[in-house]
């Protein structure tokens, strides 16, 4: 756990209701791993080769191989490709589509040199590719067209307001996505629209706040986030489940019994 979020751990609510154990938060770069993993476009900012020491930015497409590293289908006609074989030091900017002020969506910048895939892995890595844009397969063996990979060398991670920090190499290496990463808009969107009064009894119970409206913005395999119109105004707040779940099927069974208990201890 880094600095940062040894802070932000500190930094949790005091738990009001029964005695249960808690659970950790997901580490900063299982986030990356799972933001990454649910994104297919991002911002490639290469040196520009007209303007040197200048970064120039492209719209481009990714896919990603067993360790999490971006893969690139692209021309060598292309400017982004031109600025990479005079230099290779490059970032890759992911951002989270969502609803509302984009500064309180998830985002992540990959700093690391972009090469050629190496010919012995090309193979491999086309597969990989094609997995994820089965449309490629019309230009992917034009000639003007090669593999590229970005190799991360640091991560700097934004999960949204002051939720920031730095991701090795190394340990974004040795991440996974979240298991619920597939499944987790249909359970926002489930909670949001038959279960707010829910929501705000587990807010008073597990974080101490008192709110009129609650909205699920962020759920994962350890917890979920909230965001709740209180007398003080808006507010965000996490809360951590009583057991890890790993599908949907668990998650809304450990949701029930953690309403059930504020319930109780709410009487």
């Amino acid at each position: 756990m880094t600095s940062t979020e040894t802070t932000a751990a500190s930094r949790r609510h005091a738990y009001t209701g029964p005695d249960l154990p808690q659970l950790p938060e997901p580490t900063y770069a299982e986030r990356v791993r799972t933001l990454i993993a649910l994104t297919s476009i991002a911002t490639l900012s290469t040196m520009s080769r007209k303007r040197p020491g200048y970064p120039f930015g492209s719209l481009m497409p990714f896919a990603l191989d067993l360790e999490g590293r971006p893969l690139f289908l692209i021309s060598s006609m292309a400017m982004h490709t031109q600025n990479l074989k005079s230099e290779p030091r490059a970032s890759l900017f992911i951002g989270q589509a969502a609803d509302g002020d984009p500064l309180g969506a998830a985002r992540a910048t990959l700093v690391g040199d972009v090469e050629p895939v190496p010919e012995a892995e090309v193979f491999s890595v086309r597969e990989q590719y094609l997995a994820r844009y089965e449309n490629s397969r019309s230009w992917v063996d034009f000639d003007d067209f090669s593999f590229y990979r970005l190799q991360p060398l640091d991560i700097y991670y934004v999960g949204g307001f002051g939720v920031m920090g730095w991701v090795s190499a190394d340990d974004y290496k040795l991440a996974k996505p979240d298991p619920l990463a597939e499944a987790a808009p249909g359970i926002l969107a489930h909670m949001n629209a038959d279960h707010v009064p829910a929501m705000i009894l587990l807010a008073r119970t597990h974080a101490g706040h008192e709110a009129s409206e609650a909205a699920m913005t962020a759920v994962d395999r350890l917890g979920f986030f909230l965001k709740l119109k209180t007398a003080e105004g808006m507010k965000g707040v996490r809360i951590n489940y009583i057991r890890e779940v790993s599908n949907a099927q668990e998650t809304r069974k450990v949701l029930v019994e953690m309403v059930q208990a504020a319930g109780v201890t709410t009487k």
